[in-house]
């Protein structure tokens, strides 16, 4: 397809996308405490592919798939393509449904689609960006929503720089809506800002595809626009104003669940992070994050191995399968309750889609696939309860691990089993985000 196409299909008016039936899945008997808990959606990795449709040639059905043949297209997707249209507004259209007032919603990045280089430019990935945020506005109008930027939300892709530039300038005016002046300003400057969100929380949106190995205009930079400096100086002044944070952004801390040895960002920004990170961890009362495509959580313990810190990976609402990838996933949402006293993490509620039944149907059935506590039996999704839930994964014949894994996949096949090596991987890179633990961990098989 000529970009010309690309351009154009990412210019269909936003109501195109408002075209879902939603299906309610609420938990209606679930209580915590006095009963007065917030709530807020978490999107990540919308990856909307414009040039999605079903052809009887099905090499030809999405340009992400990069020639490769899909597998079962359908008016929803397929598990080789990124997001058509259809799938995406059917996710808005569910969560507006699902809970149409929480506090706000968190974007972790990532909506143009997985093409090569000469397939976009920058005013295609503006677009993108742009459609999608007029339709979240049109779906929420009321609805504050706080954005992070990921490496496919930039032109070319993974190369966000350290100074200002046409696409951190442009989001900029995309979100004045929902951004304060202060906000703005950094995020015009280096893609990275924070606000106050609720009385006594701040949330800080850092830029960590100034971090991500692939991105070469950053390599070697001590502190790529000074973000780490800002970020310490953030958090002190949120120690000193007695308020809790919640950080959000694209790439996350720690190690890959699905990759040996390998850190989600370059390994010397992981250390800093950690560490800064471990030093604010009374104020720090959640991270999340997306990019990796996959449902993960991962514990930041202390210096001392005392769980400090409750991280939460969310999967993505495309299907897409990479190349290597031995399984895909289910499209995800996701909705976090917090406690307004502290604002620590009562819960997880994942959504998802039954990709293969949606098509079949031709009808998008989303469906809460599980609620954390749950599922696992858990007080709550505080630190000391996620560090429990991964001593108990590492058990060995844990058939909690299985139902982990499971949902890792967001279930998209519940015969395919982790065992050895690979589970090896997913608990080392849930207990442990340093590298020094991680290692160890590694090296201790006879934790399995």
């Amino acid at each position: 397809m000529h970009r010309s196409v690309l351009y154009y299909l990412a210019c269909l008016p936003v109501h195109l996308l408002v075209v879902a039936a939603p299906t309610s899945n609420k938990l209606h008997n679930v209580h915590y405490g006095n009963g007065n808990v917030g709530k807020f959606w978490h999107i990540s990795d919308l990856h909307l592919d414009p040039s999605y449709h079903v052809t009887k040639d099905r090499t030809k059905v999405c340009l992400s798939s990069s020639d490769r043949p899909a597998s079962d297209p359908g008016a929803y997707g397929d598990y080789m393509c990124d997001s058509p249209y259809q799938l995406i507004s059917s996710a808005f259209q569910f969560m507006k449904h699902e809970s149409p007032q929480p506090d706000f919603m968190i974007w972790t990045g990532d909506s143009p689609p997985h093409v090569r280089a000469e397939e976009l430019s920058t005013q295609q990935v503006i677009d993108i960006l742009a459609n999608t945020t007029h339709t979240i506005r049109e779906l929420f109008p009321s609805l504050t929503v706080y954005p992070a930027v990921g490496n496919h939300d930039y032109w070319p892709q993974d190369q966000l720089p350290a100074t200002t530039n046409e696409i951190y300038q442009a989001v900029a005016k995309l979100w004045a809506g929902w951004l304060k002046p202060e906000a703005l300003a950094t995020l015009r400057e280096g893609g990275f800002y924070s606000q106050l969100v609720r009385p006594q929380l701040r949330l800080v949106s850092l830029n960590t595809i100034l971090y991500y190995g692939p991105n070469n205009v950053t390599e070697n930079m001590t502190d790529p626009t000074g973000q780490l400096k800002w970020l310490r100086n953030t958090l002190e002044a949120s120690r000193q104003n007695i308020e809790k944070v919640y950080i959000i952004a694209h790439v996350p801390i720690g190690y890959l669940p699905y990759a040996m040895d390998t850190t989600a960002m370059r390994e010397v920004y992981n250390e800093r992070l950690v560490e800064m990170f471990r030093d604010y961890s009374d104020l720090i009362s959640g991270q999340f994050y997306g990019h990796t495509h996959r449902d993960s959580i991962m514990v930041m313990l202390g210096r001392q191995g005392k769980p400090l810190g409750s991280v939460f990976v969310t999967p993505s609402i495309t299907p897409w399968k990479g190349a290597r990838d031995p399984y895909s996933n289910n499209p995800g949402v996701r909705m976090y309750l917090y406690d307004p006293a502290d604002y620590g993490v009562l819960d997880v509620w994942q959504y998802y889609l039954n990709l293969t039944e949606a098509n079949r149907e031709g009808s998008s059935a989303w469906t809460l696939e599980y609620s954390l506590t749950q599922a696992f039996e858990l007080p709550d999704a505080r630190p000391q309860s996620l560090h429990k839930l991964g001593l108990s994964l590492a058990q060995p014949q844990s058939k909690a691990f299985h139902k982990y894994f499971t949902y890792f996949m967001v279930s998209y096949n519940d015969t395919i089993t982790c065992e050895g090596y690979c589970k090896t991987i997913q608990i080392c890179s849930l207990m442990f985000v340093d590298s020094d633990s991680y290692s160890a961990c590694m090296k201790q098989q006879s934790i399995l």
